[in-house]
């Protein structure tokens, strides 16, 4: 998986701007049942908004690290408890990034 460049998470953040959180992750964390939602997911939208609760930082930026590599998708962006990941489809991507 290459990095995305500033500009190209830039531009997936600008898209991602108007996307109401697809997942919501509550006070049970990470569940098995959260994880096939977020994979599903990720099969019919290439970027996707969850929200993320809890109190403590270093455990919300550990369920955001899990979530990035359980699903094998990029982190744009994390605005408070909001996340944006990114991860473009096998076949036909819809979302088409700039080049650098």
């Amino acid at each position: 998986m290459t990095k995305l460049t500033n500009n190209q998470k830039k531009f997936l953040r600008s898209k991602g701007h108007n996307l109401k959180p697809v997942v919501m992750i509550g006070q049970h964390g990470l569940s098995e049942a959260v994880l096939s939602e977020l994979e599903s997911s990720l099969e019919t939208h290439e970027l996707l908004k969850i929200k993320v609760r809890g109190d403590d930082r270093e455990d919300k930026q550990l369920v955001i690290d899990k979530i990035v590599q359980a699903t094998h998708a990029h982190l744009v962006q994390v605005i408070g408890s909001v996340m944006v990941i990114y991860r473009a489809f096998d076949k036909d991507p819809q979302i088409i990034l700039p080049r650098k």
